[in-house]
């Protein structure tokens, strides 16, 4: 999978990209993150990407002259092109399968008080947000949906596994970990996670997930009852005894 980066930092992702997971992964040929200067493609004698906005007021607005220059350049015309907005749609679990499709994303990071209209109705850029705040820019969010896709793509993760369990992944948020030693500072690790008992472990898992669920994401858990009907008896009886037989 390939994500073009357009960014007037880019040297901001450098620490994310080439670390951990991801840089295993570019490193394997799994994913290819290419960062494009957009500022490198303006034609400002001064080097300038930006320049005050029309109709007044405050902040600057980056130039579609650069960008436009820079979509070009990496033959951007006929791939999935999104902006990191706080106007766009919301990068839920939805979305970031959605985008695991794809073969090539080209992420257009905006900054300052935003970009010139025309480079996203010319270009048709979807709009994706990370949340209802304001960043000085989008990188970071840019840096989240990358993350976030590319943990979906095959071998990414060490584990096949990690994807299905782990938080909303399976409608819920996820269940308690632990590690050794078996006792810190009087602090107990829960038996049942000790008894070797796959199904106990399991079902107690899903037990700690409901209730975590219930008590911090309440919208997530209707949204779970709504397509839990292929629940196995024990899940449903769990359900039953923490949510009451009138909400399950």
């Amino acid at each position: 999978m390939i994500f073009d980066v357009l960014t007037l930092f880019p040297e901001m992702f450098l620490p994310v990209t080439e670390h951990s997971i991801l840089g295993r992964a570019v490193e394997k040929g799994l994913l290819s993150i290419r960062l494009t200067n957009i500022r490198e493609y303006t034609l400002d004698r001064h080097n300038r990407a930006d320049d005050t906005p029309f109709g007044g007021g405050a902040g600057m607005v980056m130039s579609a002259e650069p960008v436009f220059r820079s979509l070009d350049a990496i033959n951007a015309k006929g791939k999935r092109l999104l902006y990191m907005s706080p106007k766009g749609r919301l990068l839920d679990q939805a979305l970031v399968r959605e985008l695991a499709e794809e073969e090539e994303i080209v992420i257009l990071c905006g900054h300052y008080e935003g970009i010139d209209q025309r480079i996203l109705d010319h270009w048709n850029f979807e709009e994706v947000t990370i949340g209802d705040f304001i960043l000085t820019g989008g990188e970071l969010p840019a840096m989240v949906l990358i993350d976030s896709v590319a943990r979906m793509i095959p071998q990414v993760l060490g584990s096949s596994e990690a994807n299905d369990e782990e938080s909303v992944y399976s409608g819920l948020l996820e269940y308690p970990h632990y590690t050794k030693p078996r006792e810190y500072q009087g602090l107990a690790v829960p038996e049942v996670l000790l008894s070797g008992n796959h199904k106990a472990i399991r079902l107690w898992r899903f037990a700690e997930a409901v209730k975590l669920t219930k008590e911090r994401r309440p919208d997530l858990l209707a949204s779970f009852l709504e397509t839990a009907s292929e629940l196995g008896k024990d899940e449903k009886k769990i359900l039953a005894e923490l949510l009451g037989p009138g909400r399950y």
